[in-house]
């Protein structure tokens, strides 16, 4: 199997896993909940929750597999001053000399 057919193949089994344990879970706890078990009403919401939310992170982790999922690029052409400052405190909190920090791209 290649990579990315395995990294499919374990998305999609974990999908399986999360839906054969949230479907007759809902059942167990709806059956308890008629049956007069007050508590269960909670469960009886939870589940089908927690099913919903499987199938959200399946659908974004396939996304992300297949290389879907744009994300924006991070600039850092900015000089902060603040953040210099804080590398300083920092450069002085742990007692390395503040010329062995990394040193800035300028682009």
């Amino acid at each position: 199997m290649s990579g990315e057919t395995k990294n499919t193949f374990r998305i999609n089994f974990g999908l399986f896993l999360a839906e054969v344990i949230c479907v007759p879970a809902f059942i167990f706890e709806l059956q308890r909940a008629l049956g007069g078990n007050g508590l269960s009403w909670a469960y009886v919401f939870e589940w089908p929750l927690l099913g919903s939310y499987a199938i959200y992170m399946w659908r974004k982790l396939l996304q992300d597999e297949r290389g879907e999922i744009t994300r924006p690029a991070v600039a850092f052409d900015t000089h902060d001053p603040e953040l210099d400052a804080w590398n300083a405190y920092l450069a002085t909190v742990h007692g390395t000399d503040q010329s062995v920090a990394p040193k800035k791209r300028d682009d």
